[in-house]
């Protein structure tokens, strides 16, 4: 079953182009899809339509078969949970464990079912030990955790991480990427990942490049940055150990291209033996 679909859609802010723009794109239940951009290519934007922050100007959008529209958008944003970049902007209660079981107060479960949200949350995301930390006292990527667990008491079956480590440190967005990948594996959560580091989406099943509200790239985050020269012209790099084989063969080791170390220090081994 598709998990998100959108159907030949547009939007635009009210400026002359549009930020979205003939846009057909599916998610399968349980995929793991990196959404790959320069800044205005219409991924932030892709993000708020998917659970109605954005409402469509033109086109459709169904998550699990059910229309994106305003009769449907409390059943959709119980299944499709969005994670944004900046965790403080997130944050409505200073205590973690009352942090996290706002969403799921406010849908009405009852006291026992939110209880028990709470706690599969923290444990999901490794907070279980900090539920009674004051949440302006934790790091950037623990405060990031807390709202990735404030998504999860909804207990969605997509989470949209819109640039959710952008502002974290590497050891903080490792944090954050073992979560998700957890929780993809695991808990069989769909993910889209929507994110400008490249070796983040090294670990998805598909990624798919946008510019300028559409979708022109996509396959298997090997055959993505197999295709060098086209990345550059939408203004994408290759990730590190792409651009390691590449300085390699410049350098007169023929390595082919791999997105595995192990596979790359194989590849040197054959190349100077």
């Amino acid at each position: 079953m598709h998990a998100l679909e959108f159907r030949n859609v547009k939007f635009s802010y009210g400026e002359n182009a549009f930020a979205i723009e003939n846009l057909n794109f599916t998610v399968e239940e349980g995929e793991f899809v990196a959404i790959l951009g320069h800044n205005g290519s219409g991924k932030s934007t892709l993000a708020r339509l998917s659970n109605g922050l954005l409402e469509a100007d033109e086109g459709e959008i169904l998550a699990f078969d059910l229309p994106l529209v305003r009769k449907n958008l409390y059943e959709v944003r119980k299944n499709v949970g969005v994670v944004f970049q900046n965790p403080d902007n997130q944050a409505v209660a200073s205590i973690v464990e009352d942090d996290v079981a706002f969403g799921a107060e406010n849908v009405g479960l009852p006291r026992a079912e939110i209880g028990a949200r709470i706690d599969f949350a923290l444990k999901a995301v490794g907070m279980e030990n900090l539920r009674h930390a004051t949440v302006s006292r934790l790091s950037g990527g623990q405060k990031q955790r807390v709202a990735i667990a404030g998504v999860l008491a909804l207990k969605p079956k997509v989470m949209i991480l819109d640039e959710s480590t952008a502002m974290l440190d590497p050891r903080g967005r490792r944090e954050i990427i073992d979560v998700v990948l957890r929780l993809n594996k695991e808990e069989h959560i769909t993910v889209v990942l929507i994110t400008h580091f490249m070796e983040e989406a090294l670990l998805a099943d598909r990624a798919v490049v946008m510019n300028r509200g559409q979708i022109v790239m996509q396959g298997t985050p090997a055959e993505i940055f197999g295709r060098h020269e086209e990345l550059l012209t939408y203004n994408l790099a290759l990730p590190r150990i792409g651009q390691i084989c590449k300085g390699l063969r410049e350098g007169g080791i023929p390595v082919e291209d791999t997105l595995e170390i192990e596979k790359l220090a194989e590849e040197i081994a054959k190349c100077v033996s």
